[in-house]
């Protein structure tokens, strides 16, 4: 279910936090609105893209998705996924990390990467396991970070909270 929540925490907070506000207030919205299931919990997940120390957040139109992407033609930038998982007993929360290396990217490029919509509503204006994926030079760290869900954070968040398929937290 997705969330109603606004992502507009802010601007003045690092990264990190606005990241894991985010999720948190996502995971918090759903889990107060339909409950958190027997036996289960409500997850939330937000992503940044951070250049410089400064998030990014999503492109306002083509143009700010244009600029974006120009800022990070041929730089490295990081991409944080925060998850936040409600349970009945609590909240779990993490922050995955992971170093995105993005190739050059010359006009005629960014002119067919903007011409296919992708970069709305994404972190940084690009989706990496969309059409984007053609900018990508190299990621360090766990890919499913830059796409939004961190699977093995995931998997030690379940664990944690004794919900993981494969057995209770030790």
């Amino acid at each position: 279910m997705a969330s109603d929540e606004a992502e507009d925490s802010d601007p003045g907070l690092p990264a990190e936090e606005r990241v894991m506000a985010h999720a948190r207030g996502k995971a918090r919205d759903v889990a107060g609105r339909v409950g958190i299931p027997g036996g289960g919990a409500v997850l939330g997940a937000d992503t940044e893209v951070v250049l410089d120390g400064i998030a990014l957040g999503k492109a306002a139109d083509e143009a700010d998705a244009r600029g974006m992407l120009k800022a990070l033609a041929g730089r490295e930038h990081t991409v944080m996924t925060g998850l936040v998982l409600v349970t009945a007993q609590g909240e779990h929360e993490c922050l995955a990390r992971a170093t995105v290396r993005m190739r050059p990217i010359d006009d005629d490029v960014l002119r067919w990467y903007l011409g296919r919509g992708e970069w709305q509503g994404r972190a940084g204006a690009y989706a990496v396991q969309g059409a984007g994926g053609a900018l990508i030079e190299g990621i360090e760290g766990e890919p499913s970070t830059v796409i939004g869900l961190p699977i093995g954070a995931l998997g030690l968040l379940l664990d944690d909270a004794g919900l993981a398929p494969w057995g209770t937290a030790a």
